[in-house]
């Protein structure tokens, strides 16, 4: 029952409206950077960056991929300071 061929809402998508900016807003999006991270190196990290544009870009020092393990305190303190720039 869990493995489908499709989305168990693919009925519903397609007969939704398609997603525009207008109809659903703007998302803003921030990179957290993490410079000792090791699975996705800085160089693809920026590459990423550069190819789906943000309205910022934040870095975490010292954390590694996985940054609510390695420092959740640094992580909520950048998460709190996104909110507040954008909320």
């Amino acid at each position: 029952m869990l493995i489908r061929p499709s989305s168990l809402f693919m009925k519903d998508l397609q007969n939704a409206n398609q997603l525009t900016e207008d109809g659903y807003g703007y998302v803003r999006r921030v990179y957290i950077i993490c410079d000792e991270d090791k699975a996705v190196k800085k160089g693809f990290q920026q590459w990423m960056i550069d190819n789906n544009p943000v309205d910022s870009v934040k870095e975490l020092k010292d954390v590694d991929h996985m940054a609510m393990l390695c420092d959740p305190k640094q992580l909520n303190v950048c998460l709190l300071d996104i909110a507040h720039a954008y909320a």
